[in-house]
């Protein structure tokens, strides 16, 4: 049955209008974005779906267009509205990094991280550079590949951060295995940075590791730096 012709307390935009998107399920808020079904299954129906084939939404959103593609009722044109929804939702908490101090807006940090890197199949490691005021100035993309010193040189951090005339640095980088510990590799390579950066009156505030949907797991509440 489509939804239209479901009752009205049910429906999943008018559940979103009277009592909020964090009372909706992952399928139901899906169903708003993908606003139809196809024949014989309601938006929700096709929801789950598409959830259910990719086994959660972190998979969903890091899917190809080729693979998005490939589920009926899908398309270049839907995923390409899903990848702006998704850079929408990157660029809104880069801006809210932006405005105000970061170290009082952990929430928002580790919101931008996970979006960023838990849908990765490749490692990354990103600095995030900041201002005197813990603002963020701008956040790159390093290096690609397993994390070791050698492939992360502490120097191209410092020179990083020294073309942005950064006061502080928050490192971050994903496992794609699914697993937040870190390795002895990962530790070592944070004191070599934390260091090295110190050197030039940089202050390294955290380093954090994003894996899956778990909570990303910071380095300093861990007293790791």
């Amino acid at each position: 049955m489509a939804i239209k012709h479901w009752p009205e307390n049910e429906r999943p935009r008018e559940r979103l209008l009277s009592q909020g998107a964090s009372n909706l399920s992952d399928a139901e808020l899906l169903a708003i974005f993908l606003r139809v079904g196809v024949k014989g299954a309601s938006a929700v129906d096709l929801a789950r779906t598409l959830i259910g084939h990719f086994g959660s939404l972190r998979r969903l959103f890091a899917a190809s267009a080729s693979e998005f593609s490939g589920i009926q009722g899908m398309g270049v044109a839907k995923y390409a509205q899903l990848q702006a929804v998704l850079e929408l939702a990157r660029r809104a908490l880069r801006e809210e990094l932006k405005a105000g101090d970061a170290l009082s807006s952990p929430r928002a940090v580790r919101d931008y991280l996970r979006l960023t890197l838990s849908s990765l199949p490749h490692e990354v490691f990103m600095v995030l550079l900041l201002d005197a005021q813990n603002r963020l100035i701008t956040a790159v993309e390093l290096f690609r590949g397993t994390l070791t010193q050698t492939s992360v040189h502490p120097r191209e951090v410092v020179k990083l951060a020294l073309s942005h005339n950064a006061a502080g640095v928050l490192l971050a980088h994903n496992h794609p295995s699914g697993v937040a510990e870190p390795s002895r590799a990962d530790e070592a390579l944070t004191q070599a940075l934390k260091q090295a950066l110190a050197l030039v009156e940089v202050k390294l505030l955290d380093h954090f590791i994003v894996a899956g949907q778990a909570e990303p797991l910071s380095f300093a509440e861990k007293g790791l730096i």
